[in-house]
């Protein structure tokens, strides 16, 4: 009996153990997964958390690197040494990409990079061919030519486009270049490699010269570049658009070559012409169309002289590019949506069209033109001969299929045109004498 009693008591002791045991190990896994569950939140959320102590740490990792000689810039000096750059506030970070607000030489400016480290760009091949050469072969500079041979063959890769007689940027860079005379440094190079791994530097880089209709490159140091400070606009705003911070200041008027007065609504049309004169230059005066993929206020900025300038371009792309984009396999026309950018899906090959059904005017007419011109913002005006006309253009640009007639779609946009060009002019005529207290000039806040 005892002896029962006893193995009975042994037993249960062994099983009491083993439980014991196994809730040992359970919490243990239990803490460890929390533990690196913490760890992954951390890196992947509060890591990219936009801070201005981060972004400070950041820029003054840039500049002891400048010291050292690894990277270098024309914003550089300024930056690290005279201290004409003045930090103002972290933006915003995104995907490790880093956007910054600072001053330069007293011009509002913003500062962007891809990545947060200059090492974690790609090193430049060539660089690398003549470290490995040793010797005083790995301290030899490199001349224009190499320069240009490299830098167009990252601008292919980055942005889709061939390199034959059609390609303007390699002519254009290559010229300046051959006009220095001069051979570059090791840090020179490294630097330019590292701002051409950044298609958003590129893609304006490319286009800044040829149209102005882009944010302006102004400067860089390294891997951080810096463009021209606007104003975006706000999908959260019904009008859109709301420059307040902008400074009045007289201009002439591009209508009639004198300086002219015009009320806040006046700016619509005028603007609204900028978006159509923006989007006839992107489809016809390159060497390919370009694609705006990602239309939305927020991607968009106004200059004082009411220019329609396109400041996050991420999502633009020019014909071959967005060619390769669209045609991906398929089940359903669904598939085929990238973005503001659709295609059709062929369900004989289960794949996507190349060619964009829907086109840039069109998304801007359903997205900015339908919102500006309805009836609940024009109020009382909504009834006029001319807004009714207006609405229903807008309403048709919206609709439209760019695989429709080519002609239609001219029309269309011709069509637009007309509407608010007569717009600005009947509301030019009916401006009073006595509305003078209303007024703004050509160059002043949007408040509309």
């Amino acid at each position: 009996m005892r002896r029962s009693l006893r193995g009975a008591l042994r037993c249960l002791g062994v099983k009491v153990c083993r439980r014991s045991a196994l809730l040992v190990v359970l919490l243990w896994l239990a803490s460890w997964l929390f533990l690196n569950g913490l760890v992954f939140v951390h890196r992947n959320m509060f890591s990219d958390f936009c801070t201005d102590d981060k972004s400070k740490e950041i820029l003054q990792r840039v500049c002891a690197e400048y010291q050292q000689g690894i990277l270098t810039g024309d914003l550089c000096e300024d930056l690290c040494v005279a201290g004409r750059v003045e930090y103002k506030r972290c933006l915003y970070y995104e995907n490790g990409k880093k956007v910054m607000a600072a001053s330069w030489r007293g011009v509002p400016v913003v500062l962007k990079s891809k990545l947060e480290n200059f090492s974690s760009y790609e090193a430049l091949a060539l660089l690398e061919y003549q470290d490995a050469a040793g010797g005083a072969g790995g301290e030899e500079e490199l001349s224009p030519l190499d320069v240009v041979f490299y830098a167009t063959l990252e601008i292919k890769n980055s942005l889709g486009l061939e390199t034959g007689t059609n390609l303007t940027l390699p002519r254009l860079w290559g010229q300046k270049l051959k006009e220095n005379e001069r051979t570059y440094s090791r840090a020179e190079l490294a630097s330019l490699w590292a701002l051409l791994q950044q298609e958003e530097y590129t893609f304006l880089r490319v286009l800044q010269d040829l149209t102005h209709h882009v944010a302006k490159i102004l400067g860089s140091c390294g891997h951080f570049y810096a463009v021209e400070y606007l104003a975006a606009g706000h999908a959260w705003d019904q009008h859109i658009f709301s420059l307040e911070e902008l400074t009045l200041s007289p201009s002439p008027s591009p209508w009639s070559g004198q300086e002219k007065m015009i009320t806040a609504k006046d700016m619509v049309p005028r603007v609204a012409l900028s978006f159509l004169e923006m989007v006839e230059h992107f489809e016809n005066d390159f060497s390919h169309r370009l694609h705006l993929c990602d239309i939305k206020p927020e991607n968009f900025a106004i200059r004082k002289d009411l220019t329609v300038v396109a400041i996050d371009v991420d999502m633009a792309f020019f014909e071959p590019k967005m060619r390769d984009i669209l045609e991906q396999n398929c089940t359903s026309d669904n598939d085929c949506n990238f973005f503001d950018c659709i295609s059709k899906c062929d369900k004989n090959k289960n794949r996507c069209g190349p060619k964009r059904r829907n086109s840039n005017l069109q998304v801007i007419c359903e997205k900015i033109f339908r919102p500006w011109f309805s009836p609940t913002l024009l109020g009382a005006k909504a009834g006029l001969p001319l807004q009714v006309e207006l609405q229903r253009a807008v309403q048709e640009c919206a609709e439209i299929d760019s695989g429709e007639d080519a002609r239609r779609t001219r029309a269309v946009r011709e069509q637009l045109q007309d509407l608010l060009v007569e717009l600005i002019r009947e509301d030019t005529e009916n401006r009073g004498e006595g509305q003078e207290h209303k007024m703004r000039r050509v160059h002043t806040a949007l408040n509309f």
